[in-house]
């Protein structure tokens, strides 16, 4: 099957740079993120930072915490907390896969771009 965003050039909105200078990166994930409305016009504006975030495993879901999306200005009463804990979209086998790696090896999950 062909990839759908073949020959387009990706926009990166948001990069954590500091991941690859703290961390030695053993793998990369591509994962959805569950957002909502103002969320998503907020990181098209590139109002988004990954630089503290993480993800953890929690009944079987991937959460991502600490990722600051800055709140959307036109938007005052739809705006969510800007540091909420956000589901993250990964098939289960991944989330097994690394569910393992986290509790066997002590490893974390840090969020590298968001495009």
């Amino acid at each position: 099957m062909s990839n759908p965003l073949a020959g387009q050039k990706i926009k990166i909105v948001a990069d954590n740079r500091k991941a690859s200078f703290l961390y030695e990166i053993l793998e990369k994930y591509e994962a959805g993120i569950v957002l909502y409305g103002p969320e998503i016009k907020s990181i098209k504006a590139g109002k988004a930072n990954l630089s503290d975030g993480y993800v953890i495993i929690k009944d079987g879901e991937a959460l991502l915490l600490n990722v600051h999306i800055s709140p959307y200005e036109k938007a005052n009463r739809e705006n969510k907390d800007p540091l909420r804990t956000r589901i993250l979209l990964l098939h289960k086998h991944e989330i097994l896969k690394l569910l393992g790696k986290i509790k066997e090896k002590n490893l974390t999950v840090v969020p590298l771009k968001m495009y």
